[in-house]
Parts: C-alpha cells; structure tokens; sequence
C-alpha cells in the first residue's frame, strides 16, 4: 500500500504547487528560478537551465504564476483523497 501523501490546495479547492497535475517545475526549482534572477542571471539562461520559456520566468519572477496561497492541505494516496476516521 502506497504511504499518504500531503497535497496543497488553493482557495477555491483545487490543487496548486508542485501537486497540481500541469506543474512544469517543483516548489524548490520555482524558488531557484526567483533566486538566480534576482541574483543577476538573464532570463533566457535560467530558461534554457530548466527546460522552460522565457515568457514563463519572467511569470513566475513577478508573480504572475505559482503564488498561489496554501488554504489547506489533505491527505492522498496515489490519486484518491485518505476519509479521516
């Protein structure tokens, strides 16, 4: 059996970060691509290094995308939500 797993979800009940099933990056790679621009690094260098648009950095860097808050977490296992109880 599969060992539960914490999933972020938004606002409005679906899924955000990492866990959202159209996620390009993880949480951790989103927070480097932040990190190198802000540091210096052109956006057409961290694009090529993950893979991604430069339109699509130039999103996450000003918050245009992934700066969704966390309103709750639940419990899954594979693709289906763990009932408490």
């Amino acid at each position: 059996m599969n060992k539960p797993t914490l999933i972020q979800i938004g606002e409005y009940g679906k899924r955000i970060g990492e866990t959202h099933g159209r996620a390009k990056l993880s949480d951790h790679e989103i927070d480097l691509v932040r990190q190198l621009k802000e540091e210096g690094m052109p956006a057409g260098e961290i694009a090529e290094k993950f893979e991604v648009s430069k339109r699509y950095v130039y999103k996450l860097v000003n918050f245009e995308r992934r700066a969704s808050i966390v309103a709750q977490y639940r419990r899954v296992v594979g693709r289906k939500e763990v009932k408490n109880g």
